[in-house]
């Protein structure tokens, strides 16, 4: 229940960002995605009977975030976001190593908690840094080709696109990550959930592309609309000024 509820909430949130800010809105859910993504992975939860990580919700949604880019503006802004969310994630660990090396005063509360999430962050952010740039950079290039290939099936590319990335992504970051780390029953588990759970999501995020590709064709008929009529009333008034410029110089 709490892990459709925070399905919900990230589909939801990261509507609310483009809704709002447009296509800097996807930007920023990008960089926030792969920060939050990076700190819930450290979890591991029993989910449906299988042992997984946290972090696949919010890291699917990054896929959605750039589908929506490559559908709604072009496949140079997806890239654009891609490099975003990595150095996001760079710029997140350099920075959290350093505040580790602070030596905590002996009021303090936070530090075995925060060393707890984010000593093991470098390996975490090689292995999803290795698994973004990519998965993020194949998806980006596969949904443009699936967009040539299936026109007006937007599912098709959107679906296809993200289910294919998603399992180079989990290839990749399960061995980089956990090898080692846990035992390989675990791992092959760990592996086989976290993949079926970002397949499930990949399906669940259809309906949120098709409500952002209708918002934003009429988003931009608005603005095309009134920067029409604000042509209109600018040629009125230019011509307005010239009738009375003739006017004056026929009675001068």
């Amino acid at each position: 229940m709490i892990w459709l509820v925070l399905l919900a909430v990230n589909y939801l949130l990261l509507a609310l960002s483009f809704r709002l800010f447009r296509a800097n809105g996807l930007f920023a859910w990008v960089a926030l995605s792969s920060i939050l993504a990076n700190i819930q992975v450290v979890k591991t939860i029993e989910l449906f009977g299988m042992v997984t990580t946290l972090g696949n919700i919010i890291y699917g949604t990054s896929f959605l975030a750039t589908d929506i880019l490559s559908e709604c503006y072009s496949e140079k802004e997806a890239k654009e976001a891609v490099k975003i969310g990595i150095f996001s994630m760079l710029a997140t660990t350099v920075i959290m190593q350093i505040c580790l090396m602070f030596e905590p005063h002996a009021s303090d509360t936070a530090q075995g908690a925060l060393h707890s999430i984010f000593s093991v962050m470098p390996r975490i952010a090689i292995a999803s840094i290795t698994a973004y740039c990519v998965s993020q950079n194949f998806d980006v290039w596969f949904y443009n080709y699936l967009k040539i290939r299936f026109p007006e099936h937007l599912w098709v590319r959107n679906n296809g696109s993200t289910m294919v990335s998603q399992l180079i992504d989990n290839v990749i970051f399960t061995v980089l990550a956990f090898w080692g780390v846990f035992e390989l029953g675990v791992l092959l588990q760990i592996f086989a959930s976290t993949y079926l759970l970002k397949w499930i999501v990949a399906l669940c995020d259809t309906p949120f592309i098709y409500w952002a590709r209708a918002f934003h064709r009429s988003s931009t008929k608005t603005d095309n609309h009134k920067n029409l009529e604000n042509t209109d009333q600018g040629n009125c008034i230019t011509a307005t000024a010239c009738e009375n410029s003739l006017a004056d110089s026929a009675l001068g």
